[in-house]
């Protein structure tokens, strides 16, 4: 269950993250391991759901812009931004 409401105002690192997405030419897509790995966590019990922007956190590490580790602090900062916000 996702505790954030589905119409949430993006914030500054959302529009960080929108904006290295768009210059980098890289958008999110579905492949057939995500829906895989997304019903396997489900059925164990761990319902995650990743927002557009989280998605395109994880389409620009696969994309060879962002490291992990860089990735990992980016989605820790955007969601600290969205709690906050709550």
């Amino acid at each position: 269950m996702s505790i954030r409401p589905a119409t949430a105002k993006p914030g500054y690192t959302a529009g960080v993250i929108q904006r290295l997405a768009r210059t980098n030419k890289v958008t999110a897509v579905t492949s057939a391991n995500d829906v895989f790995t997304h019903h396997v966590t489900r059925l164990s019990g761990d319902h995650v759901i990743f927002d557009p922007i989280e998605n395109t956190i994880v389409a620009l590490q696969r994309a060879g812009i962002l490291d992990r580790v860089q990735a990992v602090r980016l989605h820790a900062r955007y969601l600290r931004e969205v709690v906050r916000d709550l």
